[in-house]
């Protein structure tokens, strides 16, 4: 050993840290640089500085084990001294280590967090003769010397001054086994052989093989230089890797493989005026090392522009009467959506090769937009493909990366395109109201080219760069709101609006789709439970208020769980399931009808509100206090709502007389309005009418009915002005128990969009002005 040597005076084994290496042989006397990354590394290392900075590096058996173990290593490794250590990001440690002798692991273990062993170190076989000790280590310089000469390699001068004060045979023949090009096994045999002499005569048959290496490698540049005229000069580097894999006996090379692509390109359907510039990269595909990293780039892209269907397309089956049936098979009710569906399908049949209208389900959750794509895909006998857009940001995410960045990958069209393997799929774009903007680019503008049927015959991908037409596609979009889409992108779309459910709708679809289906994913069977339909209107009253009947659903699968656990274990406690046992199994009555919850009261009215998962019954309570005439408005309000209360208070204001108030009587008191659930936020201008009967109940102490709810916007003197979303307030209101409906008198045309279930039990009044209001919605 050198002067650092570490064992003890009675030659007792010692215990160091231990450092597992990948494919990394220290050899004694060797100064290597290391970047230890595993987490029994790092700590071996520390351990090693806070000491006297001594470790020991074993190469694992297998470089693929992320934690080796002991078993994992081999016998014979190096102990190395530390000569500096640097703390680098991510938890990394470099370290300068000086390897110091070849040592024999006795035994290795795992123990706080680190491997450590017990090492003895290898004693050296000396040779009997040093002259022919001497003579091997010259021989291997000489050798050491032309193997650099050939392969136009240096060392550099410090190393090459450490060679020139090595005299020492063995260590000689351990610094070139570390110069030369190797694999980890050699490396390791080299570092377990004790005998001097053995181990030079190991690496001067190394050393022969790289010479002949060398040789052969001249032989092959000589050859190539045959082949090539002067036309042929920019093929060099082909041509040589072509020669090496004839001498190898390569089956498959790296030309096989570009005239597989251009086979390819021959047979596609890509416009002529982009094939020469595919041509192109084939040629340069072929040219590059088949190691090289932008190999595989121009692979992928490769393999991304002839997996696209340029010409292929599926045959539409464009019959009404089958379209129909499976429409009405998988959808209750729906009659103008399937109406209009069927009038797409007719256009088809009468002019095949026209432009497919983009169309918009406009709907609350859980009305059914998404599988009512699926069944006009079906019906079609179309692909189905479907792109999320909720939460897209990223304008590459629509266009695709440029391939001059790393990971760059095709758009979303392109890759659905890709999957759908027809040029001419229903592609159906979710949550397209959902679609955000930031410094990254604005998704909605880029799908302004995709959906215009007058651009999208040469949709651009930033990757692909090659046009491609989406004229074929039948795009389907849906959206819980308007509001939120770009009017740019709206206005090259058709809308069709899913208001929501009856109760009798949701009744016969829970019946005809729900029950059967939850009845199959929890594995009853009908005899196991029975939904009545009184108790599947117990549930829709009194356990979901929805739009759609997603909610509804869950619930009956929560019964059907219920029951499936009852039978199971057999349990007594839990009743019978029905209509009067529901509580039993559902809890308290989540909702309560109008009536029951708002009785006839002073200052509280219910109002009708649109939201984007459907329609709404919103209190309104107001009450007068001591004051100096001031309006408190509360409820996370919107700015126009808050413009609406002030019109309000002013057109109550301005009917003082007609109330039977004093002129004055507003100077002495505050009003207040408050609108519940004030986390909340609320805003629009339909509220009017509700805010001013609210006032008025305050101020005249007269109680406004409790089974009435209005909606309108109010005009300072007292006109009431139409509104939106009739159907789905309407249809709020059905569920919550209201009987009477106060609508703007310019609304009455919407009700013909209302079922005619739902109309006969509720009671219509149409006002015109804000007296026609209070008389009906004032308890006289």
């Amino acid at each position: 050993m050198a002067e650092n040597e570490i064992v003890t005076e009675n030659k007792t084994a010692l215990n160091l840290p231990l450092v597992a290496l990948k494919d990394i042989v220290i050899f004694p006397r060797m100064t290597v640089n290391l970047d230890i990354g595993r987490k029994e590394s790092t700590n071996a290392v520390r351990k090693a500085g806070r000491g006297d900075r001594y470790l020991v590096t074993v190469m694992q058996k297998d470089a693929s084990q992320e934690v080796p173990g002991p078993e994992d290593l081999y016998e014979v490794g190096t102990v190395v001294k530390i000569n500096q250590m640097l703390q680098l990001p991510g938890g990394l440690i470099r370290i300068l280590a000086q390897g110091v002798s070849r040592v024999r692991v006795l035994k290795a273990a795992q123990e706080e967090g680190m491997l450590s062993a017990d090492v003895d170190d290898l004693s050296e076989i000396k040779p009997e003769d040093d002259l022919k000790a001497e003579a091997y280590r010259r021989t291997i310089l000489k050798a050491f010397f032309e193997w650099l000469h050939n392969t136009k390699q240096g060392l550099p001068d410090d190393q090459m001054e450490q060679l020139k004060q090595i005299t020492d045979p063995g260590e000689t023949a351990d610094f070139i086994a570390s110069q030369l090009i190797m694999t980890p096994k050699r490396r390791q045999a080299i570092l377990e052989e004790t005998d001097i002499l053995t181990r030079l005569q190991m690496v001067r048959k190394l050393l022969d093989e790289e010479i002949q290496i060398g040789k052969l490698e001249a032989e092959i540049n000589s050859d190539v230089r045959t082949r090539m005229d002067k036309e042929q000069q920019d093929y060099f580097l082909r041509q040589k890797i072509k020669s090496i894999h004839d001498r190898l006996g390569d089956t498959v090379s790296q030309e096989q493989e570009a005239d597989e692509y251009r086979k390819k390109l021959k047979e596609s359907g890509i416009p002529e005026e982009y094939r020469e510039k595919l041509a192109k990269e084939i040629d340069h595909l072929a040219a590059m090392p088949p190691m090289m990293a932008e190999t595989a780039v121009a692979r992928n892209y490769l393999d991304w522009v002839f997996g696209l269907p340029w010409t292929k397309e599926s045959e539409d089956k464009l019959d009404l009467k089958r379209a129909k049936t499976i429409l009405d098979h998988d959808h209750y009710g729906l009659e103008k959506v399937k109406e209009r569906i069927l009038e797409y399908l007719a256009v088809r049949v009468l002019a095949p090769r026209a432009k497919a209208p983009i169309i918009c389900f406009v709907g609350p959750p859980g009305v059914g937009k998404t599988s009512l794509a699926q069944s006009i895909a079906n019906s079609m006998g179309k692909k189905f493909v479907r792109i999320s857009l909720g939460g897209i940001h990223d304008e590459a995410e629509i266009r695709g990366h440029r391939r001059t960045y790393i990971g760059a990958m095709p758009g979303r069209f392109i890759e659905a395109i890709n999957q759908a393997k027809t040029k001419n799929p229903l592609l159906l774009l979710d949550e397209i109201d959902k679609v955000g903007a930031d410094y990254k680019g604005d998704p909605a503008s880029a799908l302004l080219e995709a959906l215009d049927p007058e651009q999208n015959k040469a949709f651009h991908d930033n990757y692909i760069d090659i046009p491609f037409d989406f004229s074929r596609v039948f795009f389907l979009a849906t959206a819980n709101t308007l509001y939120t889409i770009p009017r740019a992108l709206l206005d090259r779309m058709e809308v069709i609006e899913l208001s929501g459910y009856t109760e009798d709708e949701k009744v016969k679809i829970a019946k005809q789709y729900l029950i059967p289906r939850q009845l199959e994913r929890n594995g009853l069977k009908e005899k196991d439970i029975s939904f009545t339909d009184l108790l599947i209107r117990r549930i829709i009253r009194g356990y979901t208020r929805e739009a759609g009947v997603r909610e509804l659903e869950r619930t009956i699968g929560s019964l059907c769980r219920k029951v499936g656990k009852k039978i199971v274990m057999n349990d007594d406690k839990l009743p019978l399931l029905n209509a009067k046992t529901l509580e039993k199994y559902l809890g308290p009555v989540k909702f309560m009808a109008a009536t029951e919850s708002h009785p006839d009261a002073v200052g509280r009215v219910n109002g009708l509100a649109w939201t984007a998962v459907g329609g709404e019954v919103l209190d309104t309570e107001a009450v007068i206090i001591k004051g100096k005439g001031h309006l408190i408005l509360t409820g996370q309000l919107g700015d126009v709502m808050k413009e609406s209360a002030e019109t309000a208070y002013t057109c109550i204001r301005s009917r003082a007389r007609e109330l039977g108030l004093p002129d004055d009587f507003y100077e002495k008191v505050d009003t207040h309005i408050h609108f519940p659930e004030g986390a909340v936020p609320k805003d629009g201008p339909s509220a009017g009418v509700t805010m001013a009967t609210a006032m008025a109940s305050a101020y005249t102490g007269k109680k406004v009915r409790g089974d009435t709810a209005m909606t309108g916007e109010i005009t300072l003197t007292g006109e009431v002005l139409p509104i939106g979303g009739v159907k789905e307030k309407v249809l709020a209101a059905s569920q919550l128990g209201i009987t009477q409906i106060l609508l703007p008198e310019k609304n009455k045309r919407d009700l013909d969009e209302i079922p005619a279930s739902v109309r006969d039990k509720l009671h219509f009044v149409y006002v015109k002005n804000v007296s026609d209001v209070l008389a009906h919605a004032l308890v006289k």
